[in-house]
């Protein structure tokens, strides 16, 4: 893994020699491969050029690290449990942020003012049971840490923490204790990361179908306490959808219900107070979980309209018919630009004369301007007939709104660009780029105003706050509901110019989140609330509805053990 940046170290965009922008690493698709017309998109996009090149640190200076600060005798019962930990600079640091923009910079640039002191491994509940009793006899401060793939700053550790902080690292609890094919469901421990996840339950045929970007790193522990959502929730349904039963370690005790039924009607759920706790309750341990059968067959497709406003609609009305596949989702123009940008050099003339005759039948024979067009990409699963049925409706739906059907290797190619396009960052930033995605949902008649507005004044505050050049601002649907819809911002500037760019980018995406909100969108959708968008709380959810979930943190939590003070 990247010490300061995203992903693997093997996998990484990078300029050639000469000049062309390719990705490095075997793990995806895009492999090996170089992008053609990348650099001359970067270029026209951000006006940055490859003359203009910041570098970063090449490695972690472990003099910059602040010191461990232990406590002794803590560490002292610690040892006979013999559970493992670390003082080591580099695993301290590797757990002291998530994957905002502003931790990646700091990283680049410098380091953080406070860490954790200490990192522990456990490699079962009881283990996490120790730790916390540790943990409340010593008085210690404890931030769980997953997969490190937050974007909400829920890693970072409080400035003001005098006490010591233990990184509880969850990644050795990373086993599938039992599957019940009779009831298909599989009790999990919480620091399995998706892909293992998929993976071993594939061994026996099931999966649990649940796909977040992250799922190469994001753990399961992870997907609960920030409530999260997949790729393909509309089959599977979102993390709340898939949780049985969940056993969560707290400074009181132990939470879990009595039984693992499908649904118990006894007063409020308490797992949607586990559920977006964000580790300020307690430790996730142990998952049980629905999981279905690998589905017998699999089929991309993808859909372009004539402009966005036509592809919202068509989402709409296959969300109003209960149609949806595993995954539909709606890219805008810059987008579909931005995608185009990363296709890979042709293999032959041939396909390059076919894209060329399909470029064709779309913008002269049909009519559609390249610079308002936009595309859906599809994901069907399940019975092979079935598929092919529900495909069948899903473009005649979209017929009727204008869309063409584009082919199979366009909608695989966009689902797959999503596990690749977090690497994109590190690049920018290598460039003078910086950027970020945030999230919401939004009721179906707000979508466009939403989306129009958000754009747009991503646009001014940039031009108010000194950005040279017009940054990047673009959206797409991901997610469809009977009464609404994720949207997913991206947006990035050249910062060349400007004195303190991270303090310029902060500005500009609390501006984007204040009009999310005054357009009727959430606060999050899934990306979860950490401490980066805490101070909307109350507006979200209500001064009441703020103070019940104070006297949950303080019945469970008085001494504040779990103090990464995140949500509250």
């Amino acid at each position: 893994m990247k010490w300061n940046g995203w992903g693997y170290n093997d996998s990484k965009f990078i300029f050639n020699k000469k000049g062309q922008a390719e990705f490095t690493g075997k793990r995806y698709r895009l492999g090996g491969m170089v992008l053609p017309t990348f650099k001359e998109w970067i270029e026209k996009t951000f006006g940055a050029s490859l003359e203009h090149k910041t570098t970063s640190r090449a490695s972690l200076n472990v003099n910059d690290v602040p010191p461990s600060i232990v406590n002794e005798e803590f560490l002292q019962d610690l040892r006979a449990t013999n559970i493992s930990y670390s003082q080591d600079a580099e695993d301290r640091v590797f757990r002291a942020h998530g994957h905002c923009l502003h931790e990646i910079f700091v990283l680049r640039e410098g380091m953080f003012k406070r860490i954790p002191d200490i990192v522990v491994w456990p490699v079962c509940h009881e283990d996490v049971v120790k730790i916390v009793e540790l943990a409340c006899k010593h008085n210690l401060c404890i931030i769980p840490f997953g997969g490190g793939t937050s974007v909400s700053s829920a890693l970072e550790c409080p400035e003001e923490e005098k006490r010591t902080i233990v990184s509880l690292d969850t990644s050795q609890m990373n086993r599938i204790l039992w599957i019940d094919e009779k009831n298909l469901t599989a009790c999990v421990e919480a620091g399995i990361v998706g892909q293992d996840l998929e993976k071993q339950l594939a061994e026996s045929g099931f999966c649990t179908g649940h796909e977040p970007d992250s799922m190469e790193f994001s753990s399961l522990g992870g997907w609960v306490a920030t409530r999260a959502s997949g790729m393909k929730k509309n089959i599977y349904g979102n993390i709340e959808d898939l949780v049985i039963h969940i056993k969560m370690v707290t400074p009181r005790g132990i939470v879990e219900k009595n039984c693992q039924v499908p649904r118990m009607s006894t007063g409020p759920d308490i797992h949607h107070f586990i559920m977006g706790s964000e580790g300020t309750l307690g430790v996730v341990t142990e998952v049980t979980i629905k999981i279905r059968p690998v589905p017998e067959y699999q089929k991309y497709g993808s859909v372009v309209f004539p402009n966005f406003e036509r592809g919202v609609a068509c989402l709409r009305e296959v969300a109003k018919q209960r149609c949806a596949p595993a995954s539909i989702r709606l890219v805008d123009n810059a987008q579909f630009q931005f995608g185009h940008a990363l296709k890979p050099q042709v293999a032959s003339i041939f396909t390059s004369f076919l894209d060329g005759l399909k470029k064709f039948y779309i913008t002269k024979f049909k009519g559609f301007d390249p610079n308002i067009l936009c595309v859906a990409t599809l994901l069907f699963e399940g019975d092979r007939e079935k598929v092919l049925q529900h495909e069948k409706q899903v473009y005649d739906i979209a017929t009727k709104f204008g869309g063409l059907a584009a082919g199979e290797d366009n909608g695989q190619r966009g689902y797959m660009l999503t596990f690749v396009i977090a690497y994109l960052r590190d690049l920018g930033l290598d460039y003078y780029v910086i950027g970020e995605s945030f999230e919401t949902s939004v009721p179906w008649d707000r979508v466009l105003d939403l989306c129009r507005n958000v754009k747009e004044r991503i646009v001014r505050e940039c031009k108010e706050k000194g950005v040279q050049f017009a940054p990047l601002s673009t959206c797409r649907v991901t997610q469809t509901y009977d009464a609404g819809a994720c949207v997913y911002f991206y947006f990035a500037f050249n910062y060349r110019g400007i004195s303190d760019p991270i303090h310029v980018y902060e500005q500009i995406e609390r501006a984007a989140r204040e009009e999310i909100l005054a357009n009727g969108g959430s606060l999050s959708h899934h990306h979860g609330v950490g401490k980066l968008r805490k101070r909307w709380m109350k507006e979200s959810i209500s001064d009441v509805g703020l103070g019940m979930l104070r006297s949950v943190k303080e019945y469970v939590d008085p001494n504040n053990i779990f103090g990464n003070k995140n949500l509250l």
